[in-house]
């Protein structure tokens, strides 16, 4: 020790540090469902803009339509962001005790909510 300072690598091995690999690989699951969060967000813009670029020769139906799956993938994008997060810091505490279990229901809830936008978007282009 120098002076009341520990040189790198002098302290104990904390809990996260055992697990590393484990860790790494969770904060890089994290970050894809970041990515993936913003590219449904993206595509909620990018319907609201075409939608504006399109209007004059819109039906309302296909207007309702538009402005839903805007603000849906616009909500599906917050809701995985939450999602993720909370799925991250179970998943800290589960690999430090040992007791990971993957996420069934978390998956299977976002991919619900992606089929149910993905089924939107074919109305809408059946309808425009």
């Amino acid at each position: 020790m120098i002076r009341g300072k520990e040189r790198w690598g002098d302290s104990a091995p904390t809990t996260d540090s055992k697990y590393i690999q484990q860790h790494l690989a969770n904060e890089r699951t994290f970050l894809a469902w970041l990515r993936t969060a913003i590219a449904i967000i993206g595509v909620g813009f990018l319907v609201t803009n075409l939608h504006h670029n399109m209007k004059p020769s819109l039906t309302p139906a296909g207007h309702w339509l538009a402005t839903l799956i805007g603000l849906f993938s616009v909500g599906l994008g917050i809701i995985t962001i939450i999602m993720a997060t909370i799925v991250y810091f179970k998943k800290i505490n589960s690999i430090n005790g040992q007791t990971f279990v993957a996420s069934k229901k978390y998956i299977v809830t976002l991919s619900m909510f992606i089929i149910f936008i993905a089924l939107l978007f074919g109305i809408y282009f059946v309808i425009v």
